[in-house]
């Protein structure tokens, strides 16, 4: 973690590279740094607020703080009391664990479409092991888990090999997998939804409610946040993520394996739609063929609201969590207010457009603080 906050580059690693790699530093996500502390004064404060306005993360946190506010006001006792968190959490928690790794390959310049199929490929492969042939629970979540990661796999392998935009790519493979889930689904257990009744452990592990109301899946939300954190603002390879969407020659030229990372990428996505899905088998203990559609534009609209540029270079993880949280409370909190249901999908609307038209503000504000403090003594 860097001297200039935990969600930018250091300059420290950038130092070790070639100028390509300094310029793609500076695209990808702007340097905060201080050589020595200096004794707290009103003009140091007011630097310090000034790189807290320009992190990727600002916009999506005055969101959050206005929806909170908002529903907090207009929706009484019940969206503020346990069950009206449960409410969104559970929702939050199955969206974050998509729209983190969705996020990172937006980060990258990418953007995967094929996970409101694996979905409910995951769910039904777990469902047909464990629930339809009786094997252990255990080896339905592996071969759930593995079709996840073998969707990726390809995925990732088709955008290296071909110059066809991923977009296009992951819905190809998108139908592909809805097609062969629906076919063999209805060839092998006669309908297109399959139950599964997990045992206690299994329950417990991946399906429970924590006092009654709280899925268990906000415990694996919070693993899969630290563990990206971790990879995206603290490892070697978050600067290559970032590096990646800000110029990917460029990156390629100074020694960035880009091939294996993009592909790295498409295999954490499909593995996280996939762990979502065998949740939700848990949890339900069914599986249908069409489960799992709304997390597509969902999930993606977790991440631009949450700063993630849609051209890529620009982002964090506490911005992808915070907009996942924004997006839920509206998604569930207008239930408890006297408005019209309609109305939240309009306030979702309204977030993601104003999201699209100042993350890039904030990305400019961002790239002037670096360049003003590059020309400091």
């Amino acid at each position: 973690m860097t001297s200039g906050g935990p969600f930018y580059l250091s300059l420290r690693r950038a130092a070790s590279w070639p100028a390509a790699c300094s310029r793609i530093t500076l695209m990808a996500h702007p340097v905060t740094f201080t050589s020595t502390p200096a004794a707290p004064n009103p003009t140091r404060s007011g630097l310090a607020l000034g790189r807290l306005a320009r992190r990727p993360e600002s916009g999506s946190f005055l969101g959050l703080v206005a929806v909170l506010l908002f529903f907090g006001l207009f929706g009484g006792s019940g969206f503020m009391s346990a069950a009206g968190a449960a409410s969104w959490l559970n929702i939050a928690s199955e969206i974050g664990i998509i729209a983190m790794p969705i996020g990172l390959l937006m980060i990258a310049g990418e953007l995967d479409i094929s996970v409101g199929a694996v979905i409910p490929a995951a769910s039904l492969t777990a469902a047909i092991v464990s629930g339809h042939y009786g094997l252990p629970d255990w080896l339905g979540i592996v071969a759930a888990l593995g079709l996840g990661l073998t969707v990726g796999f390809l995925n990732g392998l088709l955008v290296t090999r071909t110059t066809i935009p991923s977009l296009i790519i992951t819905i190809g493979t998108m139908f592909l997998t809805m097609g062969l889930t629906l076919g063999l689904t209805v060839k092998i257990a006669g309908s297109t939804g399959v139950s599964l009744v997990p045992d206690p452990l299994t329950k417990a592990i991946f399906g429970d409610y924590l006092g009654g109301m709280f899925q268990v899946t906000i415990l694996w939300w919070v693993v899969f946040v630290i563990g990206l954190f971790w990879l995206l603002h603290i490892s070697p390879i978050g600067n290559w993520i970032y590096a990646l969407g800000g110029d990917k020659e460029s990156a390629r030229n100074i020694g960035i394996p880009t091939k294996r990372l993009t592909i790295g990428l498409f295999m954490l996505s499909g593995f996280s739609a996939a762990f979502v899905g065998v949740s939700e088998v848990m949890v339900y203990q069914s599986a249908q063929v069409l489960a799992g559609q709304s997390f597509i534009f969902n999930s993606i609209m977790c991440v631009v609201i949450g700063g993630v540029l849609l051209t890529g270079g620009f982002g964090s993880i506490v911005g992808i969590v915070f907009g996942t949280i924004t997006f839920s409370i509206v998604n569930q909190g207008i239930y408890f207010t006297t408005m019209d249901p309609n109305i939240g999908s309009i306030i979702i609307g309204a977030l993601l457009l104003i999201a699209v038209l100042t993350n890039d503000t904030f990305r400019q504000l961002a790239l002037s603080y670096s360049s003003k403090k590059e020309k400091q003594p």
